[in-house]
This record gives C-alpha cells, structure tokens and sequence, in this order.
C-alpha cells in the first residue's frame, strides 16, 4: 500500500511470519490514537502514556466525544489531554447519522496529521469509522482489543459486526486472550499480523487502583453491595424491566444495597427511574467519573453489568460478576469461573445473586477464580509491536 508515496508492505511469510514496513524516513514515526467513549478511553490511556513515555514516536490522541462528559472524565483521571477533539456528539444521535458524520470528520484528521499509524480501542461505531476512513487513505490501522467474537450478528447491537468489519479492514490485530486469536484466524487473518497481548483494562485498572479513590461507596453498616451496570441496546424496554424488578425483589428478600449509575440514554434513564426511583436501599447515581467507578468496584459485595469491560476488570478486583446478556464476546471469563451468564432473566439473576450472597463457599470459588484477561503488561506487549513495525522494520520471529 502506499501514502505519499511512502510504501508500506505487509508481508506475509509462511517461513518468517513478519510484518514489514518499508521506506520510513528517520524522523519519529507519528501514530494517532482515537477513543470516543469512556470505555475506549480508559484501555487506550495506558497505551497513551507509555508511548509518551517512551518518546520514540510522536503521538496523537484524537477524541471524536461520541460519548462527551464520560470521555472528558477518563482523560482528565489519566492525565491525558486530546490534541484532536472532533466533539462528534449530538442528542439522540442515530448510528448512520453519527457514522455519516464521523468518517469525513476523522478523513480530515488523517489529511492533516498525516500519520503513520493508526490506533483504536474495541467496537463502537467511532473504531468502525476510524478504521474506515484508514482504509480509504491506505494507512496502516491497529486495532486493541482484537478478535472479541458473539458470533450473532446483532448481540450485542452494533457492536459485533463493528468489530468484524474492523478486522477485515486492519493491519494489526492486538488480541486480549488465545480465543481472540484463534476467532481472527479463522476468518482468515494471517497469524503473522496477530499477537496476543492480554487486555489493556488491565493496566489501566492497576495503575488507577495505586491512586486515592473516593470512599463514596463503603456499605452501610456493613451490608453487602451490588453494583449494577446496564444500558446495552438488546436490554432496552422488557429486558431492562425484567432487571429491574430483580433488583427490587433482592433488596426485599435480603440484607443488600444497590448501586446504579444510570446510563445517561434517555431509553435507560425512563426505564429506571419508572421502577427504581424511590425504593429504598436502592441507590440511582449519575454515571461515575472512571476512579469513583473503580472504587465501587472495590466496595461492592457482587456485581451485575452488560457491559464488556467489567467482565475483564472485576475478576482483578475479587469480585464475582453476573452478566446481564444471553451471549458473551468474554466467554473466557465464564470458563475461568469469574462470571456467569444470567441475561435479563429475573428468575435467574436472582437465583445466582442469592447463591453467592448466602453461600460463602460459593463466592469464594469465584472470588479467588484467576483473571483470564491480562497481567498488567498489555501496553508494554502492544508498544514493542508497533515499534517494531515503525521503526525496526519487522515483528515476528
């Protein structure tokens, strides 16, 4: 592939199994790194900040704010400022207006910062578009984060095929676990573009969790805590009623506190404030900055969420998660014994709940269950390629 007529061959050697790239001049390479949600933004910070650390390439971080407070809130904790904001959002934005938008708006940036590389955390419609828009200008694109697979096109919504799309569109394919990899190679992507790095969320959890967190969320008199997170599409309506008279009927029948930090998603907020505002022992919060959410995390008793990257950052923290979906791009997690699959099913969240609340045996089972998603060392894997790639000329054996 070539830009401006630099040309960039990726080669694929049965015998070698490398990546070259060729023709770079001796200046520092330049790499772009784009987020544009609280979850991109907390697992491409530790990337961020060891590249900078590093000082052998110039970086770039672009925010497109597809997600704007929540996105601001994780930069700010991490010390990080964006030299490209896109503020991309709008109310109720739909997909193909935030698509149509944010393609000509990142192809700009490609035009003007000229990069030589491209980096993008996850599935959001902001990676799709990202990895888009490299591909229309030919530039090299790695994606975090690689290989998460449900196999159901629309669980979760839009999410899987957004990833799918992402890896027939990159060069680079960083992938958390084993399973990641081997779902790429399937599809076809060479061995030689993947390599296994463990989770980003990983690093980024260690290094918050050495911070002084709030103590906000310590239980009261000693009461067990369930934090719940929910605001997937596939949950809106039925689903997320049936979670919610769950949660009721737990703190009826047990000596239990909730904590909800609402999704700001007025098809979340109706739902919630309809069934849970007012009852007692229930606790609807804003959406938490991302060290107030890692110290509920640490506070709580269990967890129950839809969302991805708790799945990964739990099992660190001792806690047992029930997830709130019938499928799991994560199933890593629920064979390690640290999550089980509960969907938006009443009867069955508190069935689980109720085990691992009464039964001590239990929870410590899955408490003291290994994590499955990474050491801490994901940024370090992720940099040594892409410096390999940049500016040694190879990675592979």
């Amino acid at each position: 592939m070539y830009r401006n007529g630099t040309r960039y061959n990726i080669e694929q050697s049965q015998t070698q199994g490398v990546l070259l790239f060729m023709g770079m001049s001796s200046k520092k390479p330049t790499i772009l790194i784009t987020a544009g949600t609280r979850p991109e933004a907390v697992k491409v910070a530790p990337l961020i900040r060891l590249l900078r650390e590093q000082g052998w390439a110039r970086v770039r971080v672009l925010a497109t704010a597809q997600h704007r407070e929540l996105l601001d809130q994780v930069f700010e904790f991490f010390e990080i400022k964006p030299d490209i904001d896109l503020n991309i959002m709008q109310p109720e934005q739909s997909l193909p207006d935030l698509t149509g938008r944010l393609v000509p708006a990142i192809d700009r940036v490609l035009s003007e910062e000229q990069p030589d590389i491209v980096l993008a955390q996850g599935d959001t419609t902001t990676v799709m578009a990202t990895a888009l828009a490299c591909f229309y200008r030919q530039i090299p694109f790695g994606h975090v984060e690689a290989g998460l697979r449900t196999g159901r096109k629309y669980y979760p919504f839009p999410e899987e095929v957004n990833r799918v799309l992402v890896s027939r569109l990159g060069d680079l394919h960083f992938a958390p676990t084993m399973r990641s990899r081997d779902n790429l190679l399937r599809e076809g992507t060479h061995e030689s573009a993947v390599v296994v790095t463990g989770n980003t969320v990983i690093d980024a959890l260690l290094w918050a969790i050495e911070r002084d967190l709030p103590k906000t969320f310590e239980p009261v008199d000693g009461r067990k805590m369930i934090l719940v997170t929910a605001h997937r599409r596939e949950n809106f309506g039925a689903p997320l009623e049936s979670i919610c008279a769950a949660l009721c009927d737990l703190v009826e029948s047990r000596d239990v506190e909730v904590v909800y930090p609402v999704h700001p998603n007025p098809k979340v907020v109706e739902t919630v404030e309809k069934h849970l505002k007012d009852k007692p022992r229930i606790r609807l919060v804003s959406p938490l900055d991302y060290a107030e959410f890692v110290a509920a995390m640490k506070a709580s008793y269990l967890i129950l969420t839809d969302s991805g990257g708790v799945q990964e950052e739990a099992p660190s923290l001792g806690k047992p998660v029930l997830v709130l979906r019938d499928e799991t791009e994560r199933p890593e997690g629920v064979e390690a014994g640290t999550a089980c699959i509960v969907g938006p099913n009443r009867e069955r969240i508190i069935e689980k709940a109720v085990e691992l609340i009464d039964h001590a045996d239990a929870y410590d089972r899955v408490a003291r269950a290994c994590n499955p998603y990474g050491d801490g060392k994901a940024s370090t894997r992720i940099a040594d390629v892409i410096q390999a790639f940049l500016v040694k000329g190879s990675i592979g054996a």
